[in-house]
């Protein structure tokens, strides 16, 4: 199997992980231009995390003399890493959900901030503690920074003209929820690969990246069938609407799906060498990614008041500098 030897690479990745989480959703808002709801792009948004995941593991996998092939390593997995590599899917998918419902109901001025911010906190310290790697001072410097970093952009958000009638309230508890959903999927996951895997070692019973990652994305595809359902009959959606889809809206909904699950894959897998706290923390830099699609290709601020942009630069500035001691922390 393919496993990074340095710890340039293993950064490298992991801003591969910061421009995928923070570009994917730009499909999404290039489908919904054509009135396409959110649950119907996400079943191929699903489709795409299970392909990509699979492909990952038939290639990278099965590649080098390192470790374990894919195939090998599911034969002789123990029961516990492989529930807990689909369960990390299955709690993924729920709070990703949950989120874009905080989005729609209380606005991105509360619901990102929150929901993100909990993530992160949530799954670096778990992940920190599971595996301690790294300065954990530069690290939680960091991680402090791009907090404040979050709280800079729901001011900037919250000067934005409200539109419609939105319940904060609402929006606060999915966010909550959706945060800490969020924050335990990628303990989680990685408590499902050998800790040692970034050496080649493989513990008897652990899975690798490139066999946890399918099943993640099994746990993802398959709660799909009763969470995703649920919201379609919601919003009062059938799978004769999905299937009506032009196959540009199919097609953007996949694309989307890749995108994040390259990411996803990149970052487990430069965790072994830079350790899932760094890794997590440097990908769930991702925000700042999506802050400049908004500010600069999508304009979400061209209607806020005069001064806004003096928070919009601090979030940039505080974002920035605490990436810097994250990664540095890895060092």
């Amino acid at each position: 199997m393919f496993i990074v030897d340095s710890t340039g690479l293993a950064i490298f990745f992991c801003v591969l992980t910061m421009l995928g989480w923070g570009s994917w959703a730009n499909t999404q808002k290039l489908a919904g231009k054509d009135n396409w709801p959110f649950p119907l792009y996400y079943w191929d948004y699903a489709f795409g995390v299970f392909a990509l995941s699979i492909l990952m593991m038939v290639t990278f996998g099965m590649t080098g003399t390192s470790g374990m092939s894919s195939f090998v390593n599911l034969s002789q997995a123990s029961s516990g890493p492989l529930v807990r590599a689909f369960l990390s899917g299955l709690v993924f998918n729920v709070s990703n959900i949950l989120l874009v419902v905080a989005i729609d109901a209380a606005g991105m001025s509360v619901a990102f901030p929150v929901g993100v911010g909990l993530a992160l906190v949530i799954g670096t310290v778990t992940s920190y503690v599971q595996s301690p790697r790294g300065s954990g001072g530069l690290l939680f410097a960091g991680v402090g920074l791009v907090v404040c970093a979050m709280l800079l952009s729901a001011v900037a958000y919250s000067r934005l003209p409200q539109k419609g009638n939105r319940s904060w309230f609402r929006g606060v508890i999915f966010a909550v929820i959706a945060g800490c959903l969020m924050g335990f999927f990628y303990p989680v996951l990685s408590g499902s690969i050998s800790p040692g895997f970034g050496t080649g070692r493989i513990l008897t019973g652990y899975l690798t990246p490139y066999t946890a990652l399918p099943l993640f994305g099994a746990g993802l595809l398959i709660s799909n069938l009763a969470v995703n359902t649920i919201f379609m009959r919601t919003g009062g959606l059938t799978y004769a609407d999905y299937f009506r889809g032009t196959p540009k809206l199919h097609s953007l909904g996949f694309l989307g799906g890749v995108i994040w699950m390259l990411a996803l894959s990149l970052n487990i897998i430069a965790s072994g060498l830079a350790g899932p706290a760094v890794s997590y923390a440097l990908g769930q830099g991702a925000t700042l990614v999506a802050a400049v699609w908004g500010v600069f290709i999508w304009q979400e601020f061209k209607d806020a008041p005069r001064g806004t942009g003096k928070f919009v630069a601090a979030m940039f500035i505080a974002y920035t500098l605490g990436l810097s001691l994250i990664g540095m922390a890895a060092l």
